[in-house]
């Protein structure tokens, strides 16, 4: 199972690969198995797996597990999936709570399956804490950018972290003007890290390289690696998203 959650939309987008389907606990307790399109194990095939776009309640719990969890050989995956419906439902308000409770309703038979369970737990950003603008596909916006971030970053009292997010900026929204597509748009959250993101319209994936002495290009994405602790690069239907994230003073 892959998700990916975004505490501004809300959205959680999720795809399947073999395993059952996730649970979902919805912030007043009830649970329900959201339809998860069924995708081949990995390492089988090569088509694209579908996704499933959820609306999350800020508070709903979602549930990832593995098929040792709800099936084994003395019992049927829908008995298996009832019961963890139960135990969820009846589980406490916290992810450990959760988790605690699905465990102690395992039946006390020796497991023949490994078993993995996650628990997370959704929230939302407040809008104090986000800022985006909108870039023209032209190199002398950059400039505009970094003086955008720079003056957000002194509002959120962030100013040290000023001089390597407009550098971290500068290069994502370079590359997206040179190598992406119309619409540009850039996202910054502040949240338990600093999170910089910048959308295009291409879904080319970018790769890091190490440019010899000589060349005058190509160190980009390694400045970007360089500077933060996490970077990486997410898909959307519209084209992708390039994220870099920074660990607040």
């Amino acid at each position: 199972l892959y998700a990916v959650y975004d505490p501004v939309s809300r959205l959680c987008t999720i795809a399947r690969a073999g395993h059952p389907p996730p649970a979902l606990i919805h912030p007043d307790g009830s649970v329900e198995y959201p339809d998860v399109p069924a995708g081949p194990p990995l390492g089988l095939g090569g088509l694209p797996f579908e996704t499933a776009d959820l609306e999350l309640a800020e508070g709903s719990r979602l549930v990832l597990y593995t098929d040792g969890l709800v099936e084994d050989r003395e019992r049927d995956i829908d008995v298996g999936l009832e019961l963890l419906r139960t135990a969820l439902e009846q589980a406490g308000p916290s992810p450990e709570d959760t988790c605690r409770a699905v465990l102690d309703a395992q039946p006390p038979t020796r497991a023949t399956d490994d078993i993995a369970l996650i628990v997370a737990r959704t929230r939302a950003l407040r809008a104090d804490r986000i800022a985006e603008w909108q870039v023209p596909a032209d190199p002398a916006a950059v400039s505009d950018v970094r003086a955008a971030v720079s003056r957000q970053l002194a509002r959120w009292d962030l100013d040290e972290l000023a001089f390597t997010t407009e550098l971290i900026l500068s290069e994502l929204v370079t590359n997206a003007i040179r190598y992406g597509g119309d619409p540009i748009h850039v996202r910054v959250l502040h949240d338990r890290t600093l999170i910089c993101e910048v959308f295009d319209s291409s879904s080319t994936s970018p790769h890091l390289r190490y440019a010899a002495m000589t060349d005058e290009g190509g160190r980009g994405l390694f400045l970007v690696a360089q500077l933060s602790d996490r970077w990486g690069t997410r898909y959307t239907p519209e084209g992708k998203v390039i994220w870099a994230e920074q660990p607040l003073p």
